[in-house]
């Protein structure tokens, strides 16, 4: 019996694995719980968590997460529309759209979510708790709020050259 493996369009990047404890009467029992980001570099990402016995199991399911939570995302040509704020819990992250040839400037956690977006061109500054999963959150919290002149024209009942002037 031959197992026949999905090959997915998305790529996935573990952002952090914790070791977690419950304290129960007969001692300590550890688990693992991992961050894990996915997305298709085309305008697609989300993030998941996932908590098990071993380091393994507990990435499957944080990717399983994550394809249960993607967020679209509008680029424009290899930037974001504009700029945009994301806050989740005490992180704030601020993305700026930037000229070609800028690159990503982002710190680690935040720096993952948009690389498997598609965005090439970027910076970002991080504000507030530096905790990975509450920077991760943030970073798609602001992508989420993202919107493309087109989305605002239709939202508005407007051309898009009366919304760009």
């Amino acid at each position: 019996m031959q197992r026949m493996e999905q090959v997915s369009e998305f790529k996935e990047k573990l952002v952090a694995v914790n070791r977690v404890t419950k304290v129960v009467k007969g001692g300590r029992n550890f688990r693992f719980s991992a961050l894990v980001v996915v997305g298709d570099e085309n305008g697609r990402v989300g993030a998941g968590m996932g908590k098990a016995a071993e380091i393994s199991e507990a990435i499957r399911k944080g990717t399983e997460d994550a394809k249960k939570h993607l967020v679209s995302v509008p680029l424009l040509d290899t930037s974001i529309p504009h700029e945009v704020i994301g806050r989740f819990g005490t992180s704030k992250v601020v993305l700026l759209p930037a000229p070609e040839g800028t690159g990503v400037i982002a710190g680690g956690a935040a720096r993952a979510v948009l690389e498997l977006a598609g965005v090439k061109n970027i910076r970002t500054k991080s504000y507030g708790s530096s905790n990975k999963i509450n920077t991760v959150k943030a970073t798609i919290a602001g992508l989420g709020m993202l919107r493309s002149a087109e989305q605002v024209a239709k939202m508005r009942g407007k051309t898009v050259e009366e919304i760009l002037g």
